[in-house]
């Protein structure tokens, strides 16, 4: 495998970041004020948790399905580029369907479509990474993907706050410019392509695999899986409760949630990308892995904690701040570390999409149990969050067992 130019790096970061936008535009502001304008306050959170629940018990099942249906693609135009295509398609549906839902059960239809739909192409793009890039960049390249959370982030927020007003344009607005990027990247990919004598047969055995890889038998991929998960739920919480949290607990007025937001984002992300490119650079260089998942899973925690006693929304910031520095460097390593572990290289989109059930089962398992924890906090957001703090710190303690990586 060649090593890859800047060129297709600067398409495939653009990308990466649009299909990024996508998911976090909605999650972060706008799928809460949708709920928050249809049931009220009191009943928002909710009607959240069933939304966000269920859209991501969706995105859990399609991601594994649609990178197993990518690594079977014997299309002319490719593996990944026909399944790129359509998940945009079908998940820029969903989101207008959101948009202009009259009620939480149309909201809930339009999300699931969307998630499902999106996984499809985030289950494609982030197969591009080991057919394309070698080992010996995988570092470097995972370290600038690990930008593209946060700077999506940012972008998703700053959208939102540019048209605040008009649901519709906050909704299309970030779909309408992530797709170009998309779009721009699969119709110049050098796709990798699959004879069809080389296609496998199909099998309901083959079939049940898509979701399954055997823990006995991949202990590290196991171990890295549960590590994710962990970090991921501690995301989950702060980012579904985010616009509750500052309601709440730091008494933001409803008008100011998404100017708070995009500022605690903006910190948020400005450390993060130093964090991200820097980790992702170190870790080739050294050759280590897991000491780096190690420590940004448990600054990642100790930032929650602060967030979680916050008083005001300056203390908040330095949470959001402390946080960016742990989520740069684990999203810059923490990809690398998941590929040198794969079960089998030949089935990689399939590998990664159950993997990527990590990084989705969270956000369904997040909004069901909040209810709870909050209910058990009675009503206290800074209890959710030091759960959340905790979540991340057994997290950074499940990547210890790996052996297949330093």
């Amino acid at each position: 495998m060649h090593r890859v130019g800047w060129g297709f790096v600067a398409l495939y970061t653009l990308a990466y970041m649009s299909t990024c936008l996508l998911f976090l535009a909605p999650l972060l502001v706008t799928l809460a004020l949708k709920v928050n304008s249809l049931v009220g306050i009191e009943r928002a959170p909710d009607s959240l948790a069933l939304v966000a629940g269920a859209g991501a018990l969706l995105a859990m099942v399609g991601n594994p399905f649609f990178g197993r249906m990518s690594d079977r693609t014997a299309s002319p135009l490719g593996m990944r580029r026909p399944w790129m295509v359509t998940g945009l398609a079908g998940g820029s549906l969903g989101v207008l369907i959101v948009a202009l839902a009259p009620s939480i059960p149309v909201v809930l239809a339009g999300w699931c479509i969307a998630q499902l739909f999106f996984n499809a192409l985030l289950a494609t793009m982030v197969a591009v990474l080991p057919d394309q890039v070698p080992s010996a960049q995988r570092g470097l390249v995972a370290g600038v993907l690990g930008v593209c959370l946060p700077i999506a982030s940012v972008c998703g927020t700053f959208l939102v706050k540019l048209f605040a007003g008009n649901l519709l344009a906050m909704f299309l607005g970030p779909c309408a410019i992530g797709a170009f990027f998309i779009l721009l990247f699969a119709a110049t990919l050098t796709d990798r392509r699959l004879a069809r004598a080389d296609k496998p047969q199909w099998s309901l055995r083959e079939f049940a695999s898509t979701f399954y890889v055997n823990p006995g038998k991949n202990r590290d991929f196991s171990w890295a899986f549960a590590s994710r998960f962990l970090f991921v739920m501690a995301y989950a919480f702060l980012a579904t409760y985010q616009a509750y949290y500052l309601l709440h607990k730091l008494g933001t007025a409803k008008a100011g949630v998404p100017q708070q937001i995009f500022l605690g984002t903006l910190v948020q992300s400005a450390a993060l990308v130093a964090a991200s490119l820097l980790g992702g650079k170190v870790s080739d260089r050294t050759g280590r892995r897991k000491i780096f998942v190690l420590a940004a899973s448990v600054v990642y925690g100790l930032a929650l904690f602060v967030i979680a006693a916050a008083t005001s929304f300056s203390v908040f910031l330095v949470g959001m701040a402390i946080g960016g520095l742990g989520f740069g460097v684990y999203t810059a390593v923490d990809l690398a570390l998941v590929v040198d572990v794969l079960p089998d290289r030949h089935h990689a989109a399939k590998d990664l999409g159950v993997f990527n059930i990590a990084g989705a089962l969270p956000f369904a398992i997040a909004p069901a149990i909040a209810p709870a924890i909050l209910a058990i906090g009675r009503g206290s957001y800074g209890v959710l969050y030091m759960v959340a703090g905790l979540c991340a710190v057994v997290g950074a303690l499940a990547i210890l067992p790996v052996s297949r990586v330093r």
